[in-house]
């Protein structure tokens, strides 16, 4: 038979023609060595001209199309398209790879580039994003990462002058980024007047922020910062593809074919037309320019690369060449010389000499060619083209001889015979064409048998056959040269091929998988000589097979290098070479061929890296040569580990199902049990599919694992402590090199790796989130600090950890098959090695990747361990089949036979090994594997004498080794855990039972017994008392699934799976009596109480036989369940038998007739039953939790004191339940240690004990009951009830206001008032009658605005400063006020702006970083970190763009941002806490997960992220002493959180500890020492936890909800601040002592009814305290005097706005009803008037001595100011008032509303204000009036976007055109009119211009907008977008802006912020 492993010989690329010119730029550089770098299909090439020779890159598997070089130019980062593209960046001089960054990008990375030190790396992808990417590229470490762009992006580049500045460009656009803490931040280049905007095809960088550009049209634009300052016009003829930067200034390279060189200043210094050049040619256009010295060069798109010498610039040199566009098919091999030809798409026909590496003829022809055919002769040249002709050439000068065209689809195929007569041609028209050579191409025959396109031909050797394979995949055989088609197959039995490039047929059969049908091989060619084929696919492989291959899916070795699709393959005449073709790549691929005699010498030569390797994974399938694979190994490779449900996807489960059960919900639900219970003992150590998961510790204890637990056992108390940190099986445990921690990984749908010290039992890092279904494997680094893990998942992922930080060092797909074992090098750890099923690997670690290669060892064995030997090159494997092998670095030395049967686990000791196997013997070894020192067999006749427990079988299979302390530890696949001593002696340490589920368990009656009955098929009983041993084992034929002790425990009856059942002596276990009546399982058995006269026996057949015990016969059957029986209890009388069926029914059978009886439900709970484990009816009705459809509760037993039930259910939870259990979703304590379901749970006789068994698991657990009142507070393990309960947390409505409220950014807001109509910018304008000659004899134009009161010289303002901002953000914000500088300066926030008060200045400084709303503010109180504040703001989707939620945090003082943090959740950032020592800082998320965060702020770094909890969380704070614990509260919700490494961990709080307390919404946090923790409530108790263990309520601590609570550090006093009414006792502010016992209540003399405080802060003496009302207060501790230190509208929108006309005060009116006075010079609240109803406008009369307001009602009021005494009021509308205003000569009141009216009234007629006229025929509501300045016309701006005129006081409307253009107003408010359409702006789709007001001077116009911003423009703008100037800082919906008297300041309104700003104007100088 055929040999059927791969070939020993191989291929090594030597040579590869092209360059990637298409679609790609900036690809080509030199290197320090004077190399040339560039890539073609998917290697990067590095190409030496002086030598001629090429080294290759191969660490892609797709194309390459981008490439950076760093700047110290050794090395290279290139970037791959494909799924998961990644990057690498690789020693241009090695070519080897340095390191590998993934998983980020999707698509492709379609740019590069590297910094200024070459530290980091920027990226960009290809995704719709455009995502652009910074790595800390030698960690292989995400720094920030933000979508780029909605479209391409060209090229990227960092900004050399100045660091975390990069700039990005493409199409139409370009932009500037600055990067700080992980955010990346764009601003968008400004192309204003100076250019048009465009698409931006390159750039660099200069000093003093300019960057120049290369655009579309040719142009060069100069950018300054942001703004374009300058263009270049014409730099090229057409677009500028690639601009390269050096020490002596810029060369440009365009698609009109030439370079450009520039000086650094960018003036021109020389031009290079490379079309003019010798070389050239119509068309040329360059992609890539590199300018070195006096080396320039030049990469083309048609594959060319040239280099010009400067000096010498007409003569350039053509290094390289390709062939371009479309794809490349032909190709032929000349038959005599080393030549190819090849012909391709782009109509060019080259041949190249295989041994000059070089081109040495080119012709082009009229069409594309599809294929080529050199003559037997070597003289012509046949070429297929793609229209149906053909053409032949001579060879020697390309000169036409024939061309013939006889058909009209392309030509696929051609072939001359061997005799070189005839010439065959194979057309897509399914007919093959036969043309006589001699005589000139005449043709002489046709093949017409396929009804396909024609794919592969041959001929045979004689010249009389050829054979065909068309595209239907059938092969045909025809005579020649006549073209019959030959039928029958005898004749071609003997017939011989003169070549075989055929795919189908019996010798290449090898070359298709085994179980597929596709046709994806494009090529092959068969080397007889050497009897090796060579294939070609559409995946880019090359594969080497043995020919002839007969059956399918040979074995090959696979080369890549091509990307796409390899369209042919050929042998060059002599063997030498191999060449293949790539369609797509267009690129030519020459690779050596190196036969087997001369594979064995090239080993010594380092095999050149790849990282698909050339033994190749995929052709493993069944290879012959292996022996059969063990039944073990073979089990355990079956094995999944997939769940149905897993723990982690309870939560969202249990949502979903709440939505259906809300309504019983609701009701009353039975509390939990007082008792609890807690893990004593377990029998069972995991050793069926587990190995080497069993160590000594520091302290001489054993640590190994069962089911969910991590099991420390003393072997001299004979006791287990646990860790119980994991929820599902733990698969594997690996020993820290100090023996004091230990790592063990889980099952889990994103499992995880627990690493735990044995002496605490504490978590001291969690490692998620990479690896899927489980992990299989572990093992750490010599000096303890990494942790490398393996994955359950299809690739078994392999991830090296850091594992105390938590991070993810490196990660990569580790193999198919499964992998049982992972080492990390001793000696170096950034190798490690891999073995498993039929591979062995040696990795090393690259970035952020792992590289790969498989141990060169001839067969593939299969690997059950490996250990690294005495050096770091030496390893030793075990294998399936007994062997040791032995490597040096990847190769095989030798091999030792050590055992019979697999070799499972062995270790390294200092002077030799040990070893163990199937064959149950432990053998030591010396150093080098030559003698076996000693053998220790495990058996039964070595057991120490007085050993407990039994050994079960002799030479059970050993799975775990491990050395200390004089002994040899062993574990077994039996579940035997064993010690056996240096001289012989077996000790029996623990033991359970053997895999298999074990279902049956039954307790003794009397004694501390039980005794258990599994699929192993063994029965044992075991001692319950502290001896915890196996008392007696006996084998059963069959498995069993239940047994049960008689009344007098000296029978047991056992249920077998086969439907018998035994009954058997308790202390012997010897058979009494057995039955076999049933064909299914027994799945339950029961003895009657009493005397134990009966035996019920259940079964799968779904009936229960009933036995007369003494008789031993069957007495009865009962009848009539559906279903198989599940449970079974008795009655006390023994006359009533309880059955509960699968599917869900509840039967009652009269013993021992077995009649069927019904019972209605009240009468069953009156019955007296002698057990209860069954699982249905009503007084168990509440165990069944909320999401039973995948939830079975499996087993149930009661106590026997009645009082509690225990149950154990498919989710391997073990829950108690105060019986009975009547209503729903009853609440419980829940308990995990089993992984699976727990099959059985059993109470001991005097309930001291309760025994549960698991299925999978195989584990008999021990519980300790501990009754009720025994609480000292013992961390129970115990979780709380799953529904939370119902009962309301309470409600206020603060909190609720605050739960609900919903924040969007600004960028989404819509408009405030409800507009109908066309925008001004989008109205068309009517021409107007008299446009004017420009000069004109008429009167001049009057002026549009009187301009009053400004002085002599008007000079326009050009910008604007924040100098003041009333307001403080207190209603839905807490914790947010704050003392700096020993209390010298407040911090606090409003809007987007922090702000810090200056207490003994009032001076203001402001933080406006921000682009959205803050929501929450906190200062780091470490004293390394002074004055450092982090505050969160508004965000929307977690996309790393601008607008996600994000976190700054920065200085108070200098206002210096240090760090800026985007977050990847959705919504808000609402709460943020520094950690103790400053460097930590935690932030809560708005999402619906309200994600919780914990940051490295000052690198940016995420370090964990988990989800809060379903309902809103509003503080998470940090214990002031700690880094790692954190609290947070919510709705309902408390939690105690630990960060472990990258994980979080949290408890619940638990509540049960005092009677009736239920869990409310907490809504603050404060700290004591020991541990303490107070929370407080919307209810206004302060509950106190230890721990997270509820200890004592503080009841009442204030009369409404506690918002804020404030740990003082230096003396640890606590103030709390709530929602109260003052009163004498009491007010809303607090100061108590430590514990919570004693405090001090303030007064804040407000005078408001309810005082409600937000926020508190304790200083020196002071506290500092905000409101809910926006005042914020200093209250002194020792004489309780109040200080209001800010003021601000607490309701809003802040709607009126009236500057004061002479002095610099304003008034503001409110939603709250309040009207306020402001100062500005002394920067605060003067006055307040409390109007009772929310006002809405408000105005000065022109004297400034009186006021008139507005008010929501339609009422006004006129007030003196002076007295602020009412004038005179009116209420003549019933809607809000929204403009009022007083005519410039003081006669008139005009009052604007809703109604779509104004009313005008007379002042002089006195107060009592009646109405004279009014303007009708308004078409919407009325939003801005002005008057004229002759008092006598009114302009009206309207909620339909129309401006209209009217007489005053006639109210007569004015529509003439000319007579409106002349009036002159007093004031401008309107933001509507053709003097004003420049205000509106392009993206005013859904939002508008609310308000406007034209300054004093008529110069400027300034205005506000939905989108929160203040404009300033210059007045008039009459064109559409005009320039202006934007100011950001307000939340969403300006109100209103004013410019005050002599335009110093303008004053704006904020709508959602409730704020008032003050801008200073600057003016511009004379």
């Amino acid at each position: 038979m055929a040999d059927r492993t791969a070939p020993n010989c191989h291929l090594r690329l030597e040579w590869v023609y092209g360059y990637r010119g298409h679609q790609c730029r900036n690809n080509l550089y030199y290197t320090a060595a004077k190399e040339i770098v560039y890539f073609v299909a998917g290697v990067g090439v590095v190409y030496n001209t002086r030598e001629h020779k090429q080294k290759f890159y191969l660490g892609h598997n797709d194309d390459i199309i981008s490439l950076a070089l760093h700047p110290e130019r050794v090395l290279v980062a290139t970037g791959q398209v494909g799924k998961e593209p990644y990057i690498c960046v690789w020693d241009s001089y090695t070519v080897q790879t340095v390191s590998i960054l993934k998983d980020v990008h999707t698509h492709g990375i379609a740019c590069l580039a590297f910094d200024l030190e070459g530290q980091c790396l920027v990226s960009v992808g290809l995704d719709s994003k455009n995502t652009i990417c910074v790595w800390d590229w030698r960690r292989g470490k995400v720094l920030a990462a933000a979508p780029g762009h909605t479209d391409r992006i060209f090229d990227i580049s960092w900004d050399l002058y100045q660091p975390n500045k990069l700039v990005s460009c493409g199409v139409k656009h370009i932009k500037f980024w600055s990067l700080c803490g992980n955010a990346l931040t764009p601003k968008r280049g400004v192309f204003g007047k100076t250019g048009d905007l465009q698409t931006i095809l390159c750039l660099a960088c200069a000093k003093d922020e300019v960057t120049y550009s290369g655009a579309l049209n040719g142009d060069i634009y100069v950018w300054k910062g942001i703004n374009l300052m300058r263009t270049i016009q014409g730099a090229h003829g057409s677009g500028i593809f690639s601009m390269n930067a050096c020490e002596e200034g810029f060369a440009t390279g365009g698609r009109d074919g030439s370079v450009r060189l520039w000086d650094l200043n960018f003036k021109p210094i020389t031009v290079i037309d490379l079309r003019e050049t010798d070389q050239g040619y119509k068309g040329l256009s360059v992609r890539s320019v590199c300018w070195r010295g006096d080396h320039i060069l030049v990469g083309t798109q048609d594959s060319e690369i040239f280099e010009v010498v400067v000096h010498d610039r007409n003569k350039p040199f053509l290094i390289m060449q390709g062939h371009c566009e479309g794809e490349l098919w032909a190709l032929a091999v000349h038959p005599t010389k080393p030549l190819a030809m090849t012909g391709s798409d782009d109509r060019s026909v080259r041949i190249w000499s295989l041994i000059d590496h070089a081109l040495i003829a080119r012709c082009n022809m009229e069409e594309p060619i599809r294929c080529a055919a050199v003559s037997t002769d070597g003289i012509h040249l046949a070429l297929g083209m793609k229209d149906g002709s053909f053409t032949v050439l001579r060879v020697r000068d390309m000169t036409e001889v024939v061309h013939v065209k006889d058909r009209k689809e392309a030509i696929h195929e051609l072939k001359y015979s061997p005799d070189g007569a005839h010439l065959a041609v194979g057309s897509n028209e399914n007919t093959v064409d036969i043309y006589g050579v001699v005589q000139r191409y005449k043709k002489v025959g046709e093949c017409i048998g396929s009804n396909s396109f024609i794919t592969h031909m041959d001929w045979s050797t004689d010249s009389k056959y050829l054979q065909t394979n068309d595209g239907s995949g059938r092969r045909l055989f025809y005579r020649m040269p006549s073209g019959k088609e030959v039928t029958n197959r005898e004749e071609l039995k003997l017939v011989q091929w003169a070549s075989w490039t055929c795919v189908l047929g019996p010798e290449v059969n090898g070359i298709w998988p085994k179980y597929s049908d596709i046709n994806d091989i494009n090529s092959v060619d068969a080397n007889f000589n050497n009897q090796v084929l060579v294939t070609a696919d559409d995946y880019g492989l090359v594969k080497l097979m043995r020919y002839p291959c007969i059956r399918k899916g040979a074995k090959f070795r696979k080369y890549l290098g091509h990307s796409a699709h390899i369209t042919n393959v050929r042998w060059s005449h002599d063997y030498q070479w191999v060449i293949t073709i790539g369609g797509a790549d267009h690129s030519v691929f020459q690779w050596k061929f190196i036969p087997e005699r001369k594979s064995k010498e090239a080993l010594h030569i380092a095999p050149q890296e790849t990282l698909a390797d050339s033994n190749s994974e995929e052709s493993d399938s069944d290879q012959s040569d292996v022996p059969e694979m063990d039944s073990e190994i073979e089990q355990e490779t079956q094995l999944t580990y997939r769940r149905q449900v897993y723990k982690e996807d309870l939560p969202q489960l249990k949502e979903q199902c709440k939505e259906k059960h809300r309504a019983t919900a609701m009701k009353k639900r039975e509390r939990a049990p007082g008792n609890g219970i807690k893990l004593h003992f377990i029998h069972g150590y995991r050793g069926y599919d587990c190995r080497s998961n069993l160590f000594y510790t520091q302290t001489g204890e054993i640590v190994y694992h069962v089911a969910a637990v991590g099991v420390v056992y003393n072997r001299q108390q004979n006791t287990q402590r646990f860790y119980m940190g994991h929820d599902d099986d733990i698969l594997c445990l690996a020993i820290h090199p100090l023996k004091d921690y230990v790592a063990t990984g889980q099952v889990g749908r994103d499992s995880s790796v627990h690493i735990w010290d044995t002496e605490t039992l504490k978590p001291m890092s969690v490692l998620k989130g990479f690896h899927q279904l489980g992990v299989c494997a572990l093992d750490f680094s010599a000096d303890g600090k990494r942790l490398a893990s393996v994955g359950l998942d299809d690739n078994h992922t392999i991830v090296l950890w850091d594992w105390r930080k938590g991070e993810k060092l490196s990660a990569m797909r580790g193999s198919k098959d499964k992998i049982f074992v992972v080492k990390i090098n001793p000696y170096l750890p950034d190798k490690l090695i891999t073995a498993g099923v039929k591979h062995m690997k040696f990795w090393h670690k690259a970035g952020g990747g792992l590289i790969g290669r498989k141990g060169n060892m001839g067969k593939t064995e299969t690997m059950m361990c490996a250990v690294y030997g005495w050096s770091e090159e030496m390893v030793f494997s075990g294998t399936c089949t007994g062997d040791i092998c032995i490597w040096r670095d990847m190769f095989l030395m030798k091999t030792v036979k050590a055992h019979d049967g697999p070799v499972f686990s062995m270790h390294a000791l200092e002077k030799g090994f040990v070893t163990g196997g199937k064959d149950g013997i432990v053998a030591l070894w010396d150093d080098t594997f030559e003698r076996c020192l000693k053998t220790y067999a495990i058996k039964r006749a070595v057991l120490a004498p007085g050993s407990k427990g039994l050994l079960l079988e002799d030479n059970p299979s050993i799975r775990a080794i491990s050395l200390g302390h004089g002994h040899i530890l062993v574990g077994t696949k039996n579940g035997e855990i064993l010690e056996v001593d240096k001289s012989g002696p077996i000790t029996l340490i623990v033991q359970g039972h053997m895999e298999g589920e074990v279902w049956g368990l039954a307790t003794h009656p009397h004694l501390p017994l039980c005794a258990t009955v599994s699929d192993d098929k063994t029965l044992r009983i075991w001692d319950l008392s502290p001896s915890h041993c196996m008392l007696a084992v006996r084998k059963l034929r069959k498995g069993g699934r239940c047994c049960c002790f008689s009344p007098d425990g000296k029978a047991l009856a056992v249920g077998l799976n086969d439907g018998s059942f035994l009954i058997v002596n308790a202390d012997t276990l010897e058979d009494l009596v057995s039955f076999h009546h049933r064909k299914d399982i027994i799945s339950d058995i029961r003895f009657s109480p009493g005397a134990g006269k009966y035996l019920a026996v259940a079964s799968g057949d779904s009936f229960v036989d009933i036995y007369n015990v003494m008789s031993s016969k069957r007495v009865g059957v009962c009848k009539g369940c559906l279903s198989y029986i599940t449970h079974l209890d008795w009655d006390k009388r023994g006359k009533l038998l309880q059955v509960n069926t699968a599917a869900k029914e509840q039967f009652f059978f009269e013993a021992p007739r077995g009649k069927r009886q019904t019972i209605p439900a009240s009468e069953v709970e009156k019955i007296d039953w002698s057990t209860w484990t069954c699982v249905l009816g009503p007084s168990v009705e509440g165990v069944w939790p909320v999401i039973s459809e995948v939830a079975e509760v499996t087993a149930a037993c009661l106590s026997n004191d009645r009082r509690v039930l225990a149950t154990g259910d498919d989710l391997g939870y073990i829950k108690l339940f105060r019986y009975p259990v009547k209503g729903k979703y009853a609440k419980f304590k829940r308990y995990v240690a089993h992984s699976t379901h727990v099959t059985n749970v059993r109470w001991t006789h005097d309930d001291s004990l309760l025994v549960t068994v698991g299925g999978g698991d195989t584990c008999l657990m021990i519980w300790a009951h501990e009754p009720g009142g025994l609480r000292e507070f013992k961390l129970c393990d115990s979780e709380e009830s799953d529904i939370e309960s119902e009962d309301d947390g309470g409600y206020d409505s603060d909190v609720t206001r605050e739960n609900e409220i919903n924040y969007t950014i600004k960028a989404l807001s819509t408009n405030m008032r409800p507009m109908t109509g066309v925008k001004p910018h989008l109205q068309m304008k009517e021409p107007s009658i008299d446009e004017r000659p420009p000069v004109s004899r008429a009167l001049p134009q009057p002026e549009k605005l009187q301009t009053n009161n400004v002085g002599k010289k008007k000079r326009p303002i050009e910008d604007l400063v924040l100098e003041l901002v009333f307001g403080y953000r207190g209603n839905d914000c807490r914790n947010n006020v704050h003392y700096l500088n020993e209390g010298a300066d407040i911090i606090y926030h409003t809007a987007s702006v922090g702000i810090v008060l200056n207490l003994t200045t009032s001076c203001q400084s402001f933080y406006v970083e921000h682009s959205d709303d803050i929501l929450c503010l906190t200062i780091n109180q470490h004293p390394k970190f002074p004055n450092v504040v982090a505050t969160g703001q508004v965000g929307d989707t977690g996309d790393m763009s601008a607008t996600s939620p994000s976190i700054h945090v920065w200085d108070a003082m200098t206002k210096q941002t240090l760090s800026v943090l985007r977050c990847f959740h959705s919504g808000s950032v609402c709460s943020v806490s520094f950690s103790a020592t400053g460097r930590l800082l935690l932030s809560v998320g708005l999402d619906p997960e309200h994600t919780v965060t914990i940051w490295k702020w000052q690198e940016g770094a995420k370090v964990a992220s988990r989800v809060g909890h379903t309902q809103r969380i509003f503080v998470a704070e940090f214990r002031p002493d700690s880094d790692t614990h954190f609290v947070s509260v919510g709705i309902k919700h408390v939690r105690f959180w630990t960060l472990a490494g990258r994980a979080l961990l949290s408890k619940k709080g638990v509540l049960s500890s005092i009677e009736d307390a239920r869990m409310q919404t907490m809504l603050s946090v404060a700290f004591g020492a020991n541990n303490l923790t107070f929370t407080g409530t919307i209810s206004g108790d302060v509950c106190v936890w230890k721990e997270h263990i509820l200890v004592r309520i503080v009841a009442k601590a204030h009369t409404g909800p506690v918002f804020t609570m404030y740990t003082t550090l230096r003396d640890g006093l606590i103030v709390t601040g709530g929602k109260e009414r003052p009163s004498k006792e009491g007010g809303a502010l607090k100061l108590w002592d430590q514990e919570l016992k004693r405090c001090r209540a303030f007064r804040l003399e407000t005078g408001q009814i309810i005082d409600c405080v937000r926020s508190v802060c304790r200083g020196k003496g002071k506290i500092l305290v905000g409101t809910r009302n926006a005042e914020i207060i200093e209250v002194g501790e020792k004489n309780a005097a109040c200080n209001i230190l800010v003021n601000g509208h607490m309701d809003g929108p802040i709607w009126g706005l009236g500057t004061h006309p002479s002095r610099d005060v304003f008034l503001s009116a409110a939603e709250d009803g309040t009207v306020r006075l402001w100062d500005i010079p002394e920067k605060k609240m003067l006055n307040k008037v409390n109007l009772g109803h929310p006002a809405h406008t408000i105005s000065y009369s022109p004297e400034g001595d009186m006021v008139a307001i507005g008010m929501k009602n339609g009422e006004f009021i006129i007030l003196l100011v002076a007295s602020l005494k009412i004038w005179g009021k009116k209420r003549d509308r019933r809607s809000p008032i929204q403009d009022i205003r007083f005519s410039p000569n003081s006669r008139f009141l005009a009052v604007g509303s809703t109604e779509c009216a104004v009313d005008f009234y007379d002042l002089t007629l006195g107060p009592q204000l009646n109405r004279i006229n009014c303007c009708r025929d308004i078409p919407s509501f009325v939003m801005q009036m002005d008057l004229s300045a002759d008092s006598s016309y009114i302009q009206i701006s309207t909620g339909a976007y129309k401006r209209l005129v009217y007489e005053v006081p006639s109210g007569r409307q004015i529509t003439e055109q000319i007579q409106i253009d002349r009036i002159t107003w007093a004031t401008w408010t309107s933001v509507l009119g053709d003097e004003v359409v420049g205000i509106w702006s392009r993206n005013a789709d859904k939002a508008d211009v609310t308000c406007a007001c034209v300054s004093h001077s008529g110069l400027n116009i300034v205005t506000g907008d939905d989108f929160g911003m203040v404009k300033l423009f210059d007045f008039p703008s009459p064109e559409k977008f005009a320039k202006h100037k934007r100011f950001l800082g307000h939340s969403a919906h300006l109100t209103n802006v004013r410019f005050t008297n002599g335009d110093r300041f303008v004053v704006s309104a904020g709508g959602d912020d409730r704020s008032l700003f003050v801008w200073r104007c600057v003016h511009a100088p004379h």
